[in-house]
């Protein structure tokens, strides 16, 4: 096989509050910089990055434009154009307009299809638009789940054969934390009750926090537990509405977490509550799952994939069955016990070394060298 010199927009990777896609581009690529190959990497920034968050490694190159609009589409789009490297790997949705030879894109999700009403008007006509032109340009696609790719040919009528499968991994740093003085750190960090419920995510209508919180209340309400909070850790996203939360007793806000805090957070919650309306993978399920936190999620999108048979899986339109779910799972301790034991398996199956071994045979074939 001969060296092949691969791009890579890694312009999300230096994000100071980084969530799913950030997280995603950051791991992956440090996972394919780790792998013995005899490619060079040539990576792109909007600005300089971090001296510590990528190792400094003789194949890899890095290299920082500095245009302050349009960086995709003009910046990184000439830079393509001057050096022509083999294949072009964007880790999230839009490649640039136009670019030279060939090139692989990850497309995470179709949320603005599935809930419009969820993104403001610019952003779904900017996503549909990108993606859609992305994935008819590019040589190959990766799909984070199976839901992901049939979204993909059923609405953008892209073939099956254009669409590889390639699982996300979780972060090895998570763990299960069981220093009662850590754990009591973070709550006090971030004002949390003893025991709590827990959601993780950004704050936007598709994450169906609304219904969530109306659920834990009839739950509080029927139960008579007071004693359990339902914690919402994570920062406010598009359309967030604060009388999702207005008039809820239980009911704490922690903003953005830190990552050095999110290990901590899991461990200390009596379970994930995850009900999420529409999903491309949905890390948290896994996260939880890794720090021994049993998971209530949706039957929806890829949350069942990704769950399998190590969570609760509810309606996440039905407030009854969610405030029933959080009754088993608050009072059935072997319930809670079988779950955590079937979520270390079941998270697993997710990691960042298999990730990057599949997206680079991928690469290597859009490129034509691996055939």
């Amino acid at each position: 096989m001969r060296p092949l010199t691969i791009a890579i927009d890694a312009s999300r990777t230096t994000a100071a509050r980084r969530t799913g896609t950030e997280n995603y581009a950051l791991q992956l690529l440090r996972a394919l910089l780790a792998l013995d190959t005899p490619h060079r990497f040539r990576l792109y920034f909007r600005n300089d990055p971090p001296p510590d968050l990528l190792p400094d490694l003789p194949h890899v190159e890095r290299r920082v434009i500095r245009v302050p609009r349009l960086w995709t589409h003009i910046g990184f789009a000439a830079a393509l154009w001057r050096t022509r490297p083999d294949v072009t790997f964007v880790p999230a949705h839009t490649l640039p307009l136009a670019f030279p030879g060939r090139a692989v894109v990850t497309v995470h999700d179709l949320g603005y299809i599935y809930f419009p009403e969820a993104h403001p008007g610019f952003s779904r006509r900017y996503l549909d638009w990108t993606t859609r032109t992305s994935a008819r340009r590019a040589t190959r696609i990766l799909a984070d789940s199976l839901a992901t790719a049939r979204d993909l040919s059923a609405h953008y009528d892209v073939s099956p054969n254009k669409i590889a499968l390639v699982y996300p991994g979780v972060d090895t740093s998570l763990a299960r934390v069981t220093d009662a003085q850590r754990l009591a750190q973070v709550r006090a960090r971030y004002g949390l009750p003893q025991t709590y419920l827990l959601f993780v995510g950004t704050l936007q209508p598709r994450k169906n926090i609304a219904r969530l919180v109306r659920s834990y209340a009839r739950w509080r309400r029927e139960s008579g537990r007071v004693d359990v909070g339902l914690v919402l850790a994570g920062q406010q996203g598009w359309l967030f509405d604060p009388r999702w939360t207005e008039g809820v007793e239980g009911v704490h806000l922690t903003g953005y977490v830190d990552d050095v805090d999110v290990a901590a957070l899991y461990s200390g919650a009596l379970a994930l509550v995850f009900p999420s309306l529409y999903e491309g993978f949905g890390f948290p399920v896994v996260e939880a799952m890794r720090c021994g936190t049993p998971v209530i999620t949706s039957t929806t999108s890829s949350l069942p994939e990704v769950a399998g048979d190590a969570a609760l899986l509810v309606n996440p339109r039905d407030e009854a069955e969610i405030a029933q779910a959080i009754d088993r799972i608050v009072t059935d301790e072997a319930l809670r016990a079988a779950l955590i034991e079937r979520g270390y398996e079941q998270a697993g199956r997710f990691t960042w070394q298999r990730a990057a071994e599949q997206t680079l045979r991928v690469l290597e074939q859009a490129a034509g060298a691996g055939k």
